[in-house]
């Protein structure tokens, strides 16, 4: 069975030292970078099929590399960083990145990030129009939700941004990724805006108080639509 390629490009020589043996062990080949220049290298020569990347990088800002892989890469880009801020993770995820892990972090948790990316970039092969998360059905083309069987009434708008997050299930979409999609580059700033048509969806999507929550959010960066939902 062919292994996934993981690139962990961090400067941090401890960093390496831990990921290699642990990912290995989860399956997967490693291969390493210590800088920008070296990450673009590596991608371009190497082809992984993921990126586990740090933004503090010697040679260049971790987001420069997100963007230069995204001029031609869609490889997905888990970012791995001490930097907690939230205009940082906003950034880095504008520009392309997949997911943002936080410093320090649990080699579960960075593990379950990337099964559910690399599962993502699978599924957006044959781009994800139809989607079952427990009692929840999507069906993006034909416009149809349905709860346990039964029709979801959606208002044009709330199902455009249920689309959006179905489309890249899995993974986070930030406030301004939305606004843009749904409402235009003129609403990106109208989180008020986007909060209420959110409310709204999570009231229509919860039939009872034992249904899941299908919309995760990440305070001040965006939402994550959780296909791992129980049913």
């Amino acid at each position: 069975m062919n292994r996934d390629r993981v690139l962990v490009v961090d400067d941090e020589p401890q960093i390496i030292r831990f990921l290699k043996p642990s990912l290995t062990a989860a399956g997967y080949d490693v291969i390493a970078a210590a800088s920008g220049v070296e990450a673009l290298k590596q991608a371009a020569t190497q082809s992984p099929h993921i990126i586990v990347l740090d933004l503090g990088l010697p040679d260049m800002d971790g987001k420069d590399v997100i963007s230069q892989l995204r001029s031609w890469s869609s490889t997905p880009i888990i970012v791995l960083s001490a930097r907690d801020r939230e205009t940082e993770k906003i950034a880095a995820l504008d520009l392309g990145a997949d997911d943002y892990v936080n410093k320090p972090f649990s080699i579960g948790e960075l593990l379950a990030r990337l099964r559910t990316a690399l599962r993502h970039a699978a599924e957006k092969t044959g781009e994800q129009t139809r989607l079952k998360a427990g009692p929840l059905e999507v069906d993006v083309l034909a416009h149809i939700v349905k709860l346990d069987g039964v029709p979801v009434k959606l208002t044009p708008k709330e199902f455009e941004l249920l689309a959006i997050l179905v489309r890249n299930v899995g993974r986070m979409v930030t406030h301004r990724q939305i606004l843009t999609a749904v409402w235009g580059p003129a609403h990106s700033e109208d989180l008020h805006y986007l909060r209420v048509f959110i409310g709204q969806l999570r009231q229509k999507l919860k039939a009872t108080p034992q249904t899941p929550d299908f919309i995760l959010t990440e305070p001040g960066i965006g939402y994550r639509f959780n296909a791992d939902a129980a049913s």
